[in-house]
């Protein structure tokens, strides 16, 4: 088994800082999976779930960060590494945003830091699930070099599985 380095909870680029989770992350943390569209998780259970995520991040020293962006000072949305639908030595980078930051290029900044963090563990590829409806993200594991590996079905619609090796 590899072992790798920890990966780093405090990123920071141009105009965003990524950071560990903090309880009082729970309500925007809420807001945010609400605008899934698949029903409204409780404060407590977006809570629960910030724990969780602290928890997988002790045991595996990587880590789903939330997005602040620097100049507002505003949670917008989170991004980082989890084992998910890959492994802990291929982990999966995961992002998500508010809507009403879409199209400002704060995904494609905040994964380019997660890459270069995850290279800095010692790890040599990345992989990312995506639904094929998703064009917006897709574009944004585009350009962060990431290409398909194949496609699979699943209860949710068509998942595009990609693939990115680290210098």
């Amino acid at each position: 088994m590899t072992t790798y380095e920890t990966m780093a909870y405090h990123l920071e680029t141009e105009r965003l800082i990524l950071r560990p989770w903090a309880e009082s992350d729970a309500e925007e943390f809420c807001a945010l999976l609400s605008e899934r569209e698949k029903g409204s998780p409780t404060v407590e259970k977006s809570r629960k779930g910030i724990v969780e995520l602290l928890a997988a991040t002790e045991t595996t020293g990587i880590a789903l960060l939330p997005i602040q962006r620097r100049e507002e000072g505003d949670f917008i949305g989170y991004c980082g590494l989890i084992v998910g639908r890959a492994s802990l030595d291929e982990p999966e980078i995961a992002y998500e945003l508010f809507r009403h930051a879409h199209g400002r290029g704060y995904a494609t900044e905040a994964a380019g830091a997660v890459l270069r963090a995850a290279a800095a563990t010692g790890r040599t590829r990345l992989w990312s699930t995506v639904g094929t409806w998703n064009a917006p993200s897709l574009r944004v594991l585009e350009k962060l070099g990431f290409e398909r590996d194949r496609l699979s079905a699943e209860e949710n619609g068509e998942v595009a599985w990609l693939t990115r090796t680290l210098p």
